[in-house]
């Protein structure tokens, strides 16, 4: 049996179809529904705001406020012209390496309905010697939906619409996933599973987890979910790179492993008080975690949390992926599992007491 099998169905359920629902930065309405749909039993109150970011609440009246901020963005697409033949030309959302999009089946995400098609290139026999040295650019792809011209192409697809992977996951060996958006739908799925343990821990803190929305084209949802909420502790919960696989450099990334536990990471970013809190946590209730660093401002929403209005105490947790802004992001349920555990503890030991000012 899988780690995936060994879940409750509910959640099981929930990670899935959040993998196979579309989320562009900017286009995250469709997922965000399904956010508020699975969270709505375990909360007090559900709010979404004015940017899209969806804060599942417990304890909405309590003095000290706690913010998990997962966001549920991933990197797409946009439709940006339509030529005669009704081949469709596309920006991206995010970071792309244009090379893994060659040979991609892709989903055009319209008003009317998901249109497939996919991206492709002049067949290797036809490439003449220069070409075939060449590292592809990005406007010299297009995204073919077999239409037989532009007028065919326009009664499907609008200018603007959002474009993703054909999104799937796939059970890998050993408890293992694999597919598009696991960054970071899977921190997404840990903020927001952490806050359903934890309702059931009689906690004393107020819980905000929050679904942010556009990290990948600047943290822009959690800081403004951050601006609104006015944490006093905050936690993000990401990806980061997996070392275990050929050709990458331990001495630079660190050793992560899959199924090796979540990586809590330390740094300048981070609040020593919260690092040792988390630290503490898991070795008394042995959930296996690991440690990583970070010597500047984090590309995630820890960045945004840390400095929002006076300061927030902040940390990180980070869910192990190898493949990053690829069609196969691969990650180990077991370490969703043990990260979502941990922020429940967290959350539910953290009182009006705790004082996270950094001493000696």
């Amino acid at each position: 049996m899988s780690r995936l099998d060994q879940l409750n169905p509910a959640a099981d359920a929930f990670l899935k179809s959040a993998i196979e629902t579309p989320s562009p930065s900017g286009y995250e309405e469709r997922i965000q529904a399904l956010v508020r749909e699975y969270i709505q039993p375990a909360a007090d109150e559900v709010r979404t705001d004015v940017h899209g970011n969806v804060m599942a609440i417990v304890n909405p009246d309590a003095d000290t406020r706690l913010m998990f901020a997962g966001h549920c963005d991933q990197i797409g697409m946009l439709v940006t012209y339509i030529d005669e033949l009704g081949f469709l030309y596309a920006q991206t959302i995010g970071g792309w390496d244009p090379q893994q999009l060659i040979g991609q089946r892709m989903i055009v995400w319209t008003k009317t309905g998901p249109i497939p098609g996919s991206i492709a290139r002049k067949p290797i026999h036809l490439l003449n010697d220069a070409e075939r040295k060449k590292v592809v650019n990005l406007n010299e792809l297009w995204i073919d939906i077999g239409a037989k011209d532009q007028q065919s192409a326009l009664e499907l697809v609008r200018i603007g619409d959002p474009v993703t992977l054909k999104l799937e996951m796939t059970q890998l060996q050993e408890g293992l996933i694999s597919g598009p958006g696991m960054d970071n739908k899977t921190g997404m799925w840990v903020v927001i599973e952490a806050l359903r343990r934890a309702a059931g821990m009689a906690p004393t803190c107020g819980i905000y987890s929050v679904s942010t929305v556009q990290e990948e084209i600047g943290l822009r949802g959690a800081t403004t979910a951050a601006a609104s909420i006015k944490p006093h502790v905050g936690i993000a919960v990401d990806v980061t790179h997996a070392t275990d696989c050929p050709t990458i450099d331990k001495t630079q990334q660190g050793d992560i492993k899959l199924g090796g536990g979540p990586v809590i990471f330390r740094g300048p970013n981070m609040n020593p008080k919260v690092v040792q809190r988390l630290v503490q946590i898991a070795d008394e209730l042995r959930i296996p975690y690991q440690m990583a660093a970070a010597g500047r401002a984090t590309p995630n929403d820890a960045n945004a949390l840390q400095i929002s209005s006076g300061g927030v105490a902040t940390g990180l947790v980070a869910i192990p992926n190898r493949y990053m802004h690829s069609a196969v992001e691969t990650v180990s349920m077991n370490d969703l599992d043990s990260a979502a555990e941990l922020l429940a503890n967290f959350a539910a030991r953290l009182t009006v007491e705790d004082d996270f000012t950094p001493s000696v």
